[in-house]
């Protein structure tokens, strides 16, 4: 039997307003293509269900009938539709620290509003990943990434120093972004978010040591082989013995962004990016982190 739900969608539309005119408009189609899904069912089941003259539409018997059960059938099955529709997983992406308390509000009004789970994954590449399907969406800091992602900017985070206990910076009570020029930099090249280029031309730092990931990143600073910029949930959630953390003046903040594929047809990305985004985190502006 060649029924398809669009028949029997269309179907009920006419049978609850008793009119073509009407049922197309809810339907967003147009008479001629309601009329045709109406015939196909009809000559999918054998019988007529609509009797249709110039100026009325009503039900035959069998039409009463069918509106009777399919009024219960198909909303019971749109339920059962959604809800496994609902109960995926996104994959979240992240490179380095997950912005506090956003990350935390953004999945619980998430898996409250739906039957979905979160999955966290670090890596080192966020865009890359979400081009190569690894992941449903991510969170990226700094300028949004080049490429076929969409990008939805949500947040942005202050920038602090890192500077070595040995240091005589560490005597400071805060620097200013323009006196970095003064200083190495220390730069994670995988996933760090500051490098020279923040600065405006012939501001920023004179040279730059450079390493691979966070660890390296806190064992150079802690060494006072260069100063750090970092957002400021380093200062919450990397504390080290050797590194005191200090608010910079006239720093621009860093914009946080989730990106995601154009083409992704997971249908709980939309659902999560909306969750995510509903309600700012309060992570910017906040108290100096050495207050």
């Amino acid at each position: 039997m060649d029924v398809e739900l669009r028949h029997l969608r269309a179907f009920l539309a006419v049978a609850r307003h008793a009119s073509f005119t009407r049922a197309a408009s809810e339907l967003h189609v147009t008479q001629p293509s309601l009329s045709r899904s109406i015939q196909r069912l009809e000559g999918a089941l054998g019988t007529r269900l609509i009797h249709r003259t110039s100026r009325s539409v009503t039900l035959t018997p069998a039409g009463e009938y069918a509106q009777e059960r399919l009024g219960r059938l198909i909303p019971a099955l749109d339920g059962t539709l959604n809800a496994i529709r609902d109960s995926g997983t996104v994959r979240l992406g992240f490179s380095w620290l997950l912005p506090d308390p956003w990350t935390q509000r953004a999945i619980a009004r998430f898996e409250s509003g739906t039957r979905g789970t979160v999955e966290l994954q670090r890596l080192d590449n966020p865009a890359a990943a979400i081009d190569l399907g690894e992941v449903d969406v991510a969170v990226m800091r700094g300028a949004p990434p080049g490429g076929n992602v969409i990008s939805v900017p949500f947040l942005e985070e202050r920038r602090v120093a890192a500077v070595s206990t040995a240091s005589p910076l560490a005597e400071r009570d805060r620097l200013g972004w323009h006196e970095f020029r003064d200083w190495p930099l220390v730069v994670n090249t995988v996933n760090g978010s500051t490098t020279p280029a923040d600065w405006a031309d012939g501001q920023g730092p004179q040279s730059v040591v450079t390493c691979g990931n966070y660890d390296e990143w806190l064992e150079l600073v802690a060494a006072a082989r260069g100063v750090g910029v970092v957002p400021d949930s380093a200062v919450r959630r990397s504390p080290h013995s050797w590194i005191r953390f200090l608010p910079i003046d006239e720093a621009p903040p860093i914009p946080v962004h989730l990106i995601y594929s154009p083409t992704s047809r997971h249908p709980l990305v939309r659902a999560f990016i909306e969750a995510a985004t509903t309600e700012a985190p309060p992570g910017s502006p906040r108290s100096d982190p050495t207050d």
